[in-house]
């Protein structure tokens, strides 16, 4: 128990696939959060929704996550670690060897989107609350896990609040890419007129790994497009400024001038996927619906923009983009390569959200769409807030695509009045 907290941790049994109820099983974790103050009393449950794809819910720590004191003041709050992260049958290296073939790991993680992932929350809900509908707060994917809980659960829900989270309904993986690699572009551009050095430090890091074979605590070589991956952070308030920090240490300027060993590790860290292996690997299945394959969008998008090329000055970092080369490259992802090859071309996806009964739809939904969103274009995301009966969207630029977090509360607290009305 954290002392701010009373903590109580459940595990679930669920169905792998809940359309076999009697096949194989997995374990569901998930934490329950409350004031202990108030530990005693019938509060109303607020179900958190982590974002994603492949994120564990976070752990209590003091003043972290920001939102979660402002939710213990009203709310008892469910921590789900979804399957395949954290304690939930997480999904590791070590899974992925233990399949006979690429194609039953493939139809193995065909079971982890976010339809699955509402059945889950159904399923515990059931268990939790009996009839009773609970609070949701979906921060980022979390969002679209919201909209398909709404499309195909909603009698499980009381009010839903989404941060950064809204997809479109009918938007492809090639649709999302069109949107969001000019805001990369653009975020990139604003860094460098931030800390005009780090444009010549990137360069230099990048025509020195062209160069030499220059290789990660771990083994793996350090190649140019690994590198440009780190741009993957600019889209998070502190972004701009950790991404700084971390090229002014990057080479060892009073030495022989190559990459430094802290340089090295943190780059190894932030790139290596080790302990979110399905965030690559489901990324761009978030968006199929099974409107053909998605084919590595993000891989395609970014190959017809010549700005984006390897070549090109200034050289622009990438956001957040999975490439078939990363399932090469990255030792943490080689034993998922081939399914993930035929995940990118599988073409019956089921649906994950039904337009119509979201019109239809009478649950107070509130969101917050963040105008600069790097991740999640704004323009998409008030399409469907159009599109949703009983939603209302409150768009800022005060915050970044953590403003749950970074806000210590405020964001949570504004949503939260906007469903009771009192906003």
């Amino acid at each position: 128990m954290h002392p701010a907290y009373a903590t109580t941790d459940h595990v679930f049994e669920v169905p792998l696939d809940h359309g076999d109820p009697e096949g194989p099983t997995l374990q569901v974790f998930a934490r329950e959060v409350v004031d202990p103050a108030r530990a005693a009393e019938a509060l109303p449950w607020l179900l958190y929704l982590q974002g994603g794809p492949g994120g564990k819910s976070p752990r209590p720590t003091f003043g972290s996550p920001g939102w979660l004191d402002q939710a213990l003041k009203s709310h008892r709050v469910l921590l789900l670690d979804q399957r395949g992260t954290g304690r939930s049958t997480p999904v590791t290296t070590r899974t992925a060897a233990r399949f006979g073939s690429p194609a039953a790991l493939a139809g193995y993680l065909g079971h982890f989107r976010a339809d699955a992932i509402v059945r889950d929350a159904e399923l515990i809900r059931r268990q939790l609350c009996g009839d009773t509908p609970w609070d949701t707060l979906g921060q980022s994917y979390g969002g679209f896990l919201t909209l398909t809980y709404l499309s195909f659960a909603p009698e499980g829900l009381r009010s839903c609040h989404i941060t950064g989270g809204l997809p479109g309904l009918t938007t492809t993986a090639d649709d999302v890419y069109a949107h969001t690699s000019p805001r990369v572009r653009d975020r990139v551009l604003d860094l460098y007129a931030r800390y005009p050095e780090d444009a010549a430090r990137l360069r230099k890091l990048a025509d020195l790994l062209a160069a030499d074979d220059v290789r990660l605590p771990g083994g793996d070589r350090l190649t140019v497009r690994r590198l440009r991956s780190l741009g993957l952070a600019l889209g998070m308030g502190d972004g701009f400024e950790r991404l700084h920090w971390l090229l002014d240490e990057a080479l060892d300027e009073t030495g022989d001038g190559r990459p430094t060993g802290t340089f090295l590790h943190q780059v190894e860290a932030l790139t290596g996927f080790s302990d979110n292996p399905l965030f690559a690997v489901l990324h761009e299945s978030i968006y199929a619906q099974g409107a053909g394959p998605t084919a590595w969008a993000a891989d395609r998008a970014l190959a017809a923009l010549p700005e984006f090329a390897e070549d090109a000055d200034p050289l622009l970092l990438t956001g957040e983009s999975i490439h078939p080369w990363m399932f090469e490259e990255i030792s943490g992802l080689r034993p998922f390569a081939e399914a993930a090859e035929l995940l990118a071309r599988r073409t019956d996806w089921p649906p994950l959200y039904d337009p119509a009964r979201l019109a239809a739809n009478e649950i107070p939904l509130a969101a917050a769409v963040y105008h600069d969103d790097m991740y999640v274009d704004a323009g998409i995301s008030l399409t469907t807030a159009r599109a949703i009966g009983a939603a209302r969207a409150w768009v800022t630029n005060e915050w970044e695509h953590d403003g749950v977090s970074a806000s210590g509360g405020r964001v949570l607290a504004r949503l939260m009045d906007m469903t009771t009305g009192r906003a």
